[in-house]
């Protein structure tokens, strides 16, 4: 059963994932990396610390939620399309990465990020009905290694100062998955 606190969390995590995407819309990354439709992922940062403080579920209910709501925001069809095929893509690829031994939070984040790049060239390549869009991949995964490393320091450290700053969550991090 899903209890007030664990809805008022995933409630308050889509709000910020929300807030952080609008807000990337805004910073100017074009200045600093000319390539079209590079983002910092941002919201990313939720969709981790969501896989790691609640259950699976939780974490994708979060994400398709942030990426309906975005859409309806300003994102429009396409923005849905890109925003769902790269977010489900890279958070199926972290919560199978998280199980495995050989991955810390940076490299499931790394991973994400390219997972997500691949997902939204996937979109593309269906919208546009070109295989020529993938040649665009290799630039955007170069970037996604250094867009994933910064969403993983994040997240690492707000999950090092949550455990500080709140009292205990019943998410299922002691139960199995």
């Amino acid at each position: 059963m899903r209890s007030a606190k664990q809805i008022s969390l995933c409630a308050v995590m889509i709000a910020l994932a929300l807030a952080l995407s609008y807000t990337e819309r805004l910073l100017p990354l074009q200045l600093l990396i000319p390539l079209p439709g590079v983002k910092l992922g941002l919201a990313n940062i939720v969709t981790l610390i969501a896989l790691c403080l609640l259950r699976t579920r939780y974490a994708f209910v979060i994400l398709l939620l942030r990426c309906l709501l975005g859409a309806v925001f300003g994102g429009g069809f396409t923005g849905l399309m890109f925003s769902v095929s790269g977010g489900m893509l890279a958070l199926t690829v972290m919560a199978l990465s998280r199980k495995a031994p050989a991955f810390s939070l940076f490299g499931v984040s790394v991973l994400g990020a390219a997972a997500h790049q691949i997902g939204q060239i996937l979109a593309a390549m269906a919208l546009m009905r070109s295989v020529y869009v993938a040649a665009y991949l290799p630039w955007l995964l170069l970037v996604s290694v250094a867009t994933g490393l910064l969403t993983g320091c994040i997240s690492a450290g707000v999950l090092r100062l949550l455990p500080k700053a709140a009292v205990h969550i019943p998410t299922g991090m002691d139960r199995g998955r």
